[in-house]
């Protein structure tokens, strides 16, 4: 099991985040994870970075392990999400610092990159691209293409029922989840409803574990203890932040660095030059869980990318 830092408690925003650091003093760096992630996704990254010159920060955003986890929907929308991050740049006396994000930590962090861009020198992202904002929100869009049992259209049309399924079978999740080389097993015929809960409940994962038990058991603990609502609620406000971006010019002037994982859901951007025209863009033969699943490969790219940043 790889050593992560003790967690302390930091109060920003508003609210309280659980924050994982290393490597004081150092360079600013933040990693900020996905769903349903945490942190400690970031456990391969952290002494490579430290080693590197950085000070690491790694919080579990709100909603996750023991940060706040406020009640309204809209708490959880990009402008409160990039607040806390800008907040946790004030707590430790940064103007700016490098930003890397992995799944919906990646929307967060190019959100970021165009809300408050002087607090971003330059940013990293996995699986999740530049998200265009067209003339219809995001969720009406999946929902006209993929249809109701789309997991996004699902979370945000039918509040409460994937929390409720998902807070009843954690570990099972969890584990079917964070699984790697699906790619590899025969295709099996979809079942009917909403894609994300027959995973909860499935008795025929594909692939193989992505983790040890002992790592699988970090992130069982922690959702055992925040649910699944906060997490979700995220989701939730796709529209609300169409909305917030409205004005804001969708452009990335920072250096970006981008990696996908070649057997990935999630598409890539062949646009993405035209928002981000800085951004370099690399591919790892891997899933969706790109700094676990090649946390060597992930490493020397973003080890390699900072030094060119740094020079």
């Amino acid at each position: 099991m790889v050593e992560f830092p003790q967690p302390t408690l930091i109060d920003v925003n508003g609210i309280t985040l659980e924050v994982f650091e290393a490597g004081r003093p150092g360079r600013p760096i933040v990693l900020c994870h996905g769903f349903p992630e945490l942190a400690y996704s970031w456990r391969h990254q952290v002494a490579p970075l430290v080693a590197a010159g950085y000070h690491v920060i790694a919080p579990n955003q709100r909603g996750y392990g023991h940060s706040s986890r406020p009640g309204p929907v809209e708490d959880y929308d990009l402008q409160h999400l990039c607040g806390d991050l800008v907040a946790l740049l004030d707590h430790y006396g940064y103007a700016d610092a490098i930003f890397v994000g992995h799944d919906w930590g990646a929307i967060v962090v190019w959100g970021l990159a165009m809300l408050h861009p002087t607090r971003v020198s330059a940013l990293a992202n996995l699986s999740v691209p530049f998200l265009e904002r067209g003339p219809v929100e995001w969720v009406q869009v999946w929902e006209q293409a993929l249809g109701g049992d789309f997991y996004i259209v699902h979370f945000n049309r039918q509040p409460g029922v994937a929390d409720a399924v998902f807070d009843a079978n954690v570990e099972r999740l969890l584990g079917n989840l964070y699984r790697t080389r699906q790619w590899l097993a025969p295709p099996r015929a979809p079942k009917p409803g909403m894609a994300l809960v027959n995973l909860a409940l499935s008795d025929e994962p594909s692939g193989d574990p992505l983790m040890s038990p002992a790592e699988l058991a970090v992130f069982v603990t922690a959702f055992r203890h925040s649910g699944f609502t906060g997490p979700i609620n995220w989701y939730r406000n796709f529209t609300r932040n169409w909305s917030l971006l409205a004005n804001v010019p969708q452009r990335v002037e920072q250096p970006v660095l981008m990696i996908h994982g070649q057997y990935d859901m999630v598409p890539a951007n062949p646009r993405l030059t035209q928002f981000a025209p800085l951004a370099e863009v690399h591919t790892l033969p891997c899933g969706h869980w790109i700094q676990q699943e090649e946390p060597a490969q992930t490493n020397r790219l973003l080890l390699e990318w900072l030094g060119r940043r740094a020079n």
